[in-house]
C-alpha cells in the first residue's frame, strides 16, 4: 500500500463520509472514491459498505483498520519525535547582558557551552539598557540575562555567578573627591548621586543607588539617567556624581571623569538569570556551564 492509499482509508475509516474526507485530506470526493475503490481491487473485497444514506466498514474493512492504524499512528510519532530531537539539537540560545565586563564573562561561558554540546547554537542578542535590565527576559527577547543581583522576583530564576567586582564612583576630574586614592560611601552624605531611570523594584535601586550611608545620613537623588553614555555626559559636565562597578573605570575612561575606590559596601555580582516559566534543557545546560567556570573578578 502506498502512503496516500493508507492514510485515505483510515480517514475514510474514521469519517464515514466521502465529503469530510476529502475536506479533511484537501482532495476531491472523486479522488477519494477512486483511491478507495483502487485498494479494495487490490485487496479483492470491498472494504466499506456504501448506501445513499451512510457508509460504513466491512468486517475485512474492519480487520485491516485495526491491523493498520496502530502502526500508522508509531510511525507519526516516530517522525514527531525525531522532528522534536532536530529541532531541539539545532536549537538556538538567545543571551543578553548587562556591562561590557559581562559581556567579556558571558563570553567564556559560551564558549564553555559550545565545547560541551558541539553544533548548539548561542546568539546574542542585546546589551540590556539601566532603565530596565529584565525586561528583554519577561518580554521572551531573550532566554538568559547576565545582570546584577540583587533580584527577588518570584517569575525569575538566579542562577550562577558569572563576574564579581568591587565598586567605584565616578566624579568629574575636577571634583575634590578626584584627588582621593579612595572613598566610603559615608563620605556620600549630603552630595547629590546619579542614578539610573529603572523600574526596577525599591530594593534594587537601594543597593545599587543608596539613598543614605551605613551610618543613616542622606544621599540626595542627582538626574536620573537611562544609558551609562548618559550618565558619563552629565558627570562630565558636572550635573553629579554616580556610584558604578569596577568595569566602568575599565571600559568607560575619559579624560572629564575620575574614578575612585569605594573601600566599603557589597561587591557587584552578576549572575545568569532567566523567566522561571521558560526553563528547558538548554537553559539548564547553559547554567552548568557557567557553574564549571571560576567568576571572573575573583
Amino acid at each position: 500500500m502506498e502512503r496516500h492509499e493508507i492514510e485515505t482509508f483510515l480517514a475514510l475509516a474514521q469519517e464515514l463520509h466521502f465529503r469530510r474526507t476529502a475536506e479533511r485530506l484537501h482532495i476531491s470526493s472523486g479522488r477519494v472514491s477512486q483511491t478507495i475503490a483502487k485498494l479494495e481491487r487490490r485487496i479483492g473485497s470491498p472494504l466499506f459498505e456504501r448506501t445513499s444514506r451512510h457508509v460504513q466498514l466491512t468486517e475485512i474493512g474492519r480487520r485491516l483498520y485495526d491491523d493498520i492504524a496502530p502502526h500508522h499512528r508509531a510511525i507519526q510519532d516516530a517522525v514527531a519525535q525525531a522532528t522534536a530531537a532536530a529541532r531541539d539539537a539545532h536549537h538556538t540560545l538567545r543571551v543578553g547582558f548587562l556591562g561590557p565586563a559581562t559581556g567579556a564573562a558571558l563570553s567564556q561561558v559560551i564558549n564553555a557551552y559550545r565545547d560541551r554540546h558541539p553544533g548548539r547554537e548561542v546568539q546574542v542578542i542585546l546589551e540590556a539598557p539601566l532603565s530596565d535590565h529584565v525586561a528583554a527576559l519577561r518580554d521572551g527577547v531573550v532566554d538568559v540575562m547576565a545582570t546584577m543581583l540583587p533580584i527577588e522576583e518570584p517569575d525569575l530564576v538566579v542562577g550562577p555567578t558569572v563576574l564579581r567586582e568591587g565598586r567605584i564612583l565616578a566624579v568629574p576630574s575636577g571634583h575634590p573627591f578626584a584627588e582621593r586614592d579612595q572613598i566610603t560611601l559615608e563620605d556620600l552624605a549630603g552630595k547629590a548621586a546619579i542614578y539610573a531611570a529603572s523600574p526596577a523594584p525599591d530594593y534594587w535601586q537601594e543597593y545599587h543607588h543608596p539613598t543614605r550611608t551605613p551610618s543613616g545620613r542622606p544621599i540626595h537623588r542627582g538626574p536620573a539617567v537611562d544609558t551609562v553614555q548618559a550618565g558619563l555626559t552629565l558627570i562630565g559636565a558636572g550635573q553629579g556624581i554616580a556610584l558604578a562597578t569596577a568595569q566602568a573605570g575599565q571600559y568607560f575612561r575619559r579624560p572629564d571623569i575620575t574614578y575612585i575606590p569605594v573601600t566599603d559596601g557589597a561587591p557587584a555580582e552578576f549572575v545568569l538569570v532567566w523567566a522561571a516559566s521558560a526553563e528547558n534543557e538548554h537553559i539548564r545546560a547553559f547554567a552548568a556551564a557557567a557553574r564549571g567556570i571560576t567568576p571572573s573578578g575573583t
